[in-house]
């Protein structure tokens, strides 16, 4: 999908429907609380795409919000990565809860089982910046 988004498209549900499909590649306009009733509709369904978040961070770029485009680009790759381990890697990220080490592992099961290549480069800048202020888990942690 080739578009330039910018602050009028915002929201897109309003704005932009056409653009936006579910998970299982089902039109948004089809999200209806009759097909949800009669079981049309499935979990899958309900939850953001990949896309649709990459347009979001489209258009926080096109008003100059680069932190929540990178935000909203880095949510777009972890909607590969099951839940279970999004708050693994959570809870890894917190100050003295992992080596240099476990974050490098993190990063590169990030980068290399999900493609999630934004999101390993955060996991390995967190890694350079506990190392530096002294939050990295110490040794016998």
């Amino acid at each position: 999908m080739s578009t330039t988004l910018g602050p009028t498209d915002y929201p897109l549900s309003v704005q932009r429907p056409d653009l936006l499909r579910t998970p299982t590649g089902r039109p948004l306009v089809e999200v209806t609380m009759a097909a949800v009733v009669s079981g049309e509709i499935r979990n899958e369904d309900l939850r953001i795409s990949p896309e649709t978040l990459k347009l979001q961070g489209e258009i926080s770029d096109s008003v100059g919000r680069r932190q929540l485009a990178e935000n909203m680009r880095r949510a777009a790759e972890l909607t590969a990565v099951p839940d279970e381990e999004v708050l693994a890697i959570y809870n890894a990220l917190r100050p003295r809860a992992s080596s240099a080490a476990r974050l490098a592992e993190i990063a590169d099961r990030l980068e290399n089982d999900y493609a999630a290549a934004t999101c390993a480069a955060l996991v390995r800048e967190a890694a350079q910046v506990y190392a530096a202020r002294d939050l990295l888990a110490r040794e016998g942690d």
